[in-house]
C-alpha cells in the first residue's frame, strides 16, 4: 500500500511553465489574478496558461515593487518574476471587495529570487482576514511555492495579510482569486486547505491548471509500478458533476496490474499529526465495455466497507466525497472490483484537503465599513490594514475594541486627536453604535457638532477641543453631560455649548471653559485609568478557560437573594397564575418589587438532598450568560425548594414551533434562536467550573425574551462534573423521550455529547416544525429517521416546515441539516462539542444573510441533482 504524501507545493511554476502555449478562451470572469509588484496600471496574459494578470498596485496601499534577479526568472511562469516588499509595518493587507458568502480558491504564490541582492531567505506569516493561514517557509532563492485554500467570505471584502514574524522582510509574488459553486467542497466546520491534488494514471508526467482546468486547480501526475494506465482520447465531462473534474485528468486512469488485485493507497498524515481531512474522488469510465462486461467496484476505509458498489459511467465523471471530515490519524483506502465485476477498479482523479479553522470573528461589517470609510475621507496615512480589531495585537492604532469570545469584535473607542483632520465631523461615525470614548481634540474640524452623536447611547466621553466648530452643541449632548458624560468642546471659538445661546458673549465665554476645564481635567483621569488597566489586561485565554466568559453577562449585585417560603408566596399572590408545568416542578408568575419573575417550585420527586441543593444553587448564583436565564435567588425551607428566574415574556420555543401559534418563526429567526440556546448550552460545557451536563435539552427549555432572544432554562436542574477534569455523571434518567442520548440506556452516563445529542434534536424541530416523535402509517417515527428517509431521497425543500412557505435559504438549511444530523450521531464520538456547534451555525446564519443581501437571487434554482454521491453515516444528509 502507497501512501499519498503532503504536497509540498514547490516548484510546480516552473514545471508548468513548459506545457505547451494556448490562447485563453474560458471564460475568467471569477477570476482575480494579481501579480504583485507589477508596474501600476499593467497587465498581460501568461502564455503557457492565458490567464490575464494585472498589477497589484490597486488592492494595497503599501510596499515596494521589486523584481526577481534574472537568472531566477528562466523557465517561470511571468506572475513569479516580480514580489511586492513589504520593509514596513507589522501588518500589511490586501483589501478585496467581493462577495459575503461566495467561496474562493485562493493561491498565494512565493519565490524569494535574490530581489533584493541579500541573498537570505525570509520567513514570514501568511493571514486571512483575521487568522493565520501559515508560515511561509522557502528552502532557497530558486524555490517556488503556493499556498492553497478554499474559503468562504464571511464579509463582502476579504484581506490578506503578511505579517513580519522578525525573521525577514515579507513579500509575496503573485496572490490568484478563483470563484467555485458554493454547492461544492461544503464541509462541516472550517476552511479546506490543500494536502495533495493528484491526476492519476496521468500519460503526460507533468502538472497543469487552467485553460484544461475551469477553476484553475493545480494537479499533479500520480504513477505507481503497481497500477497502470488505460485512457481515451474522448472528452470527458459531466453537466451534473458540479465539481468539473478537468478531462485531461478524467481521460485517464490507474487500474491494477494485477486485475485481481485492488487499488491500496493511504494518507500519510506523519507531518500533520492532528489534522482532518476531507476526500474527493473523481471516477469516470474510459473503456468502451461490451456488453457481457462490467466494470463495479466497492470503497473500503481502515478495513470497513465505505461506499459500494459504484459503476462509473462511460466519459461522464461522478465524484465521490466524505460527508464529515476524516479523524483518528489511520487513513487506509482499498479500491476493489465486485465478485461479478469483469474488470478492475480504476480511479481516475484524487483531491485530499486538511480543514483549516478560523476561529476569530472579523470586526462587525457595518463597523469596518464605517472606519474605512473615515479613514478615505481624512486621508489618514496611518498604517490602517486589514482587520480594524482582529486579531488583538494587530489592531488599528487609536483604536480600542472589546472581544467577548463569541461575537464578532467591536470598536468602543476612536482617538484621532492631533491627527491633522480638516472638514466637518463624518456622518460614517454613527455606525460605531457600542462607541464609549471619542476623541477629535487638537485638529482643525469645521462645521457643527452634528446630532447624531447624542445618538451614541454607549458614549461616556466625547472630546472636541481645540477645533473650529461652530454653532451650537446639540442639546441632548449637553443634557447628557449633566447625567455622567464627560463633554470636552474648549478652544471652539464660534461653538456655544449652553442651551441658551441668547445669553450675553461674555456670560458664555465663562460657562463654557470652566466646564470644559473641568471635564478636560475628568477626561485626564479617564485615560489614565482606562491605559492602567490596560495596561493590566491579561492576554485572551483558551476556549475552555472562564476568564473568556467573564463579560458574557453583567454580574448581579452580590446579596443575600435566599428567601422564605412566605416571601414566595407573596411575590405570586399565593402561587395564583402558573406559566406552565414540568418534570421538575410547576413555574408560577410573580412579582419582586416592581419586576416580573417566574417561581419554580420544585416538586417533591425532583427535590435533592438540602446540602447537595444549596451547594448547586449557590454554584448557579454564580454562573452568567446572556443565553442562560438569570438565577435571581431561591427558597430553601423544609420541603419547600423554589427557584426564582427572571420572566421571559415571549414563552418557549416550542411554542412558536407549534401549530398553535399566531405568528411564524422566520427562518432567519429561528437559525438565530437556536445559535444563541448554542451558545448558552457551550458555556456550561466549557465555560463553568466545574462543567454543567444540562440533561434536559430540549425546546421547551428555550425560553425567548420580549426581544424574542434565546436563553436556557431548567439548566439549575442539571448536574455538574464531579472532579476536575470528569466527562460524565451517573444518575436517573432525567431526559425527555426522543431527545435522550440512544447510549444512555446502555452506559448509564450522561455527557456533553449526550446534551449535544439532544440539541440535534431540537435543531431538527427548528427545521422541520415536525414533533418528535410522530404517527406516520401508525408506526411512531423519530423525527431524525424521518429526515433521514426524506435526505435518502434527495428531497431538502420538503424537510423545510412548511409554514415558512418557501421563505428560506437551502444553502442555509442544508447547513443547519448538517450540522443537525451531526449532532444526533448514534455514536456520541463522531458528535461535534458544542463549540464546534456554535461555529457552524454562525456560518449558517451567515450564509442566510449573505444570501438575503444578494436578493435571493439563486436562491429558486438550487440544484439537488445527483451529480455526486458523498459519505457518511446513514443519517447524513445526500448531495447537494
Amino acid at each position: 500500500m502507497e501512501m499519498l504524501n503532503h504536497v509540498l507545493l514547490a516548484f510546480i511554476i516552473s514545471s508548468i511553465a513548459f506545457a505547451i502555449l494556448v490562447p485563453a478562451q474560458l471564460d475568467q470572469s471569477g477570476f482575480v489574478s494579481l501579480d504583485c509588484g507589477l508596474p501600476e496600471d499593467s497587465n498581460y496574459t501568461e502564455a503557457t496558461t492565458g490567464i490575464d494578470y494585472v498589477s497589484d498596485a490597486a488592492y494595497v496601499e503599501t510596499g515596494v515593487a521589486k523584481s526577481v534577479l534574472p537568472e531566477f526568472q528562466t523557465g517561470m511562469q511571468r506572475q513569479m518574476w516580480h514580489v511586492r516588499s513589504f520593509p514596513e509595518g507589522d501588518r500589511n493587507c490586501y483589501n478585496l471587495t467581493l462577495t459575503k458568502g461566495d467561496q474562493y480558491l485562493i493561491v498565494a504564490s512565493f519565490m524569494y529570487g535574490n530581489y533584493d541582492g541579500l541573498n537570505e531567505v525570509p520567513q514570514c506569516d501568511l493571514h486571512l482576514g483575521p487568522n493565520l493561514w501559515g508560515t511561509v517557509t522557502l528552502q532557497n532563492a530558486s524555490t517556488a511555492i503556493t499556498m492553497d485554500i478554499i474559503h468562504v467570505l464571511q464579509a463582502n471584502h476579504l484581506h490578506v495579510c503578511l505579517v513580519n514574524t522578525g525573521n525577514g522582510i515579507p513579500f509575496i509574488s503573485a496572490l490568484e482569486f478563483r470563484l467555485l459553486k458554493n454547492t461544492t467542497y461544503r464541509t462541516q466546520t472550517g476552511s479546506l486547505e490543500l494536502f495533495t491534488r493528484y491526476d492519476v494514471g496521468s500519460t503526460t508526467g507533468s502538472t497543469f491548471r487552467f485553460e484544461e482546468d475551469a477553476y484553475d486547480r493545480i494537479w499533479w501526475p500520480y504513477e505507481r509500478n503497481d497500477w497502470t494506465q488505460i485512457s481515451t482520447s474522448s472528452t470527458v465531462g459531466s453537466e451534473d458533476d458540479k465539481y468539473q473534474p478537468p478531462s485531461l485528468a478524467m481521460r485517464t486512469a490507474g487500474t491494477p496490474v494485477n486485475v485481481s488485485h485492488s487499488l491500496d493507497f493511504f494518507i500519510d498524515s506523519s507531518s500533520v499529526p492532528n489534522a482532518q481531512f476531507y476526500l474527493f474522488m473523481h471516477f469516470a469510465e474510459v473503456e468502451k465495455l461490451l456488453a457481457n462486461e462490467s466494470r463495479a467496484f466497492n470503497i473500503s476505509y481502515n478495513g470497513k466497507h465505505w461506499y459500494g458498489p459504484l459503476s462509473p459511467a462511460y466519459l461522464s465523471s461522478t465524484t465521490l466525497y466524505t460527508q464529515s471530515a476524516l479523524t483518528g490519524g489511520q487513513y487506509q483506502f482499498s479500491i476493489y472490483k465486485t465478485a461479478d465485476s469483469t474488470h478492475p477498479p480504476i480511479l481516475n482523479a484524487i483531491e485530499i484537503y486538511m480543514v483549516k479553522e478560523f476561529l476569530q470573528s472579523e470586526t462587525i461589517q457595518k463597523e469596518v465599513e464605517a472606519i474605512s470609510n473615515i479613514k478615505s475621507i481624512y486621508g489618514l496615512k496611518r498604517n490602517w490594514q486589514g482587520d480594524p480589531c482582529a486579531p488583538q495585537a494587530y489592531s488599528w492604532e487609536g483604536l480600542n475594541c472589546s472581544y467577548d469570545g463569541y461575537n464578532s469584535p467591536t470598536i468602543i473607542s476612536l482617538n484621532l486627536s492631533s491627527s491633522g483632520l480638516t472638514g466637518e465631523i463624518p456622518p460614517y461615525i454613527a455606525n460605531l453604535t457600542q462607541l464609549q470614548h471619542l476623541d477629535l481634540s487638537n485638529n482643525s474640524l469645521t462645521g457643527a457638532v452634528p446630532e447624531f452623536l447624542s445618538h451614541l447611547q454607549s458614549l461616556t466621553l466625547l472630546n472636541l477641543k481645540d477645533n473650529k466648530l461652530n454653532g451650537t452643541v446639540p442639546a441632548g449632548l449637553i443634557e447628557r453631560s449633566k447625567n455622567g458624560l464627560l463633554l470636552s468642546v474648549e478652544g471652539n471659538s464660534n461653538l456655544c455649548a449652553s442651551l441658551s445661546c441668547k445669553k450675553k458673549k461674555k456670560k458664555k465665554t465663562v460657562v463654557v471653559p470652566i466646564a470644559a476645564s473641568v471635564a478636560s481635567f475628568a477626561v485626564l483621569v479617564i485615560a489614565f485609568a482606562t491605559l492602567w488597566r490596560l495596561k493590566r489586561r491579561k492576554p485572551p485565554l483558551g476556549p475552555n478557560m472562564d476568564d473568556e466568559y467573564q463579560n458574557s453577562a453583567p454580574s448581579p449585585e452580590p446579596k443575600n437573594r435566599q428567601f422564605t417560603f412566605s416571601e414566595v408566596q407573596r411575590m405570586t399572590n399565593n402561587f395564583e397564575r402558573i406559566l406552565g408545568k414540568g418534570g421538575f416542578g410547576t413555574v408560577f408568575h410573580g412579582y419582586l418589587d416592581d419586576t416580573q419573575v417566574a417561581v419554580k417550585m420544585l416538586s417533591h420527586s425532583s427535590v435533592q438532598g438540602n446540602r447537595q441543593f444549596q451547594a448547586e444553587v449557590e454554584l448557579l448564583l454564580r454562573v452568567h450568560h446572556r443565553n442562560l436565564t438569570s438565577l435571581i435567588g431561591y427558597c430553601k425551607e423544609g420541603t419547600n425548594m423554589g427557584l426564582i428566574y427572571e420572566y421571559m415574556a415571549k414563552g418557549n420555543l416550542a411554542e412558536h414551533l407549534s401549530d398553535r401559534s399566531n405568528s411564524i418563526l422566520s427562518w432567519e429567526g429561528r437559525l438565530q434562536t437556536v445559535l444563541e440556546a448554542a451558545q448558552g448550552l457551550e458555556y456550561l460545557h466549557n465555560g463553568c467550573q466545574p462543567s454543567i451536563i444540562h440533561r434536559d435539552m430540549k425546546c421547551t427549555n428555550i425560553l425567548l425574551n420580549e426581544n424574542l432572544q434565546a436563553k436556557l432554562a431548567d439548566f439549575g436542574l442539571s448536574k455538574t462534573f464531579p472532579v476536575e477534569g470528569g466527562t460524565h455523571v451517573s444518575a436517573s434518567i432525567a431526559g425527555t423521550p426522543g431527545y435522550l442520548d440512544p447510549e444512555y440506556y446502555t452506559s448509564n452516563r450522561l455527557t456533553k455529547k449526550s446534551d449535544v445529542y439532544s440539541f440535534g434534536i431540537v435543531v431538527l424541530e427548528i427545521i422541520t416544525g415536525r414533533p418528535v416523535i410522530s404517527e406516520i402509517n401508525n408506526e411512531r417515527t423519530h423525527i431524525s429517521h424521518w429526515v433521514s428517509s426524506m435526505l435518502s431521497r434527495g428531497d431538502i425543500k420538503n424537510i423545510v416546515d412548511p409554514r415558512l412557505q418557501g421563505d428560506f435559504d437551502v444553502n442555509s438549511v442544508w447547513k443547519a441539516v448538517e450540522v443537525a444530523m451531526t449532532c444526533v450521531s448514534p455514536s456520541s464520538t463522531r458528535r461535534p462539542t458544542m463549540t464546534q456547534v456554535v461555529v457552524d451555525l454562525n456560518q449558517c446564519l451567515s450564509t442566510k444573510r449573505a444570501r438575503t443581501m444578494r436578493g435571493h437571487e439563486n436562491e429558486s434554482q438550487d440544484s439537488i441533482g445527483m451529480m455526486t454521491k458523498n459519505f457518511g453515516t446513514k443519517l447524513s444528509p445526500l448531495p447537494r
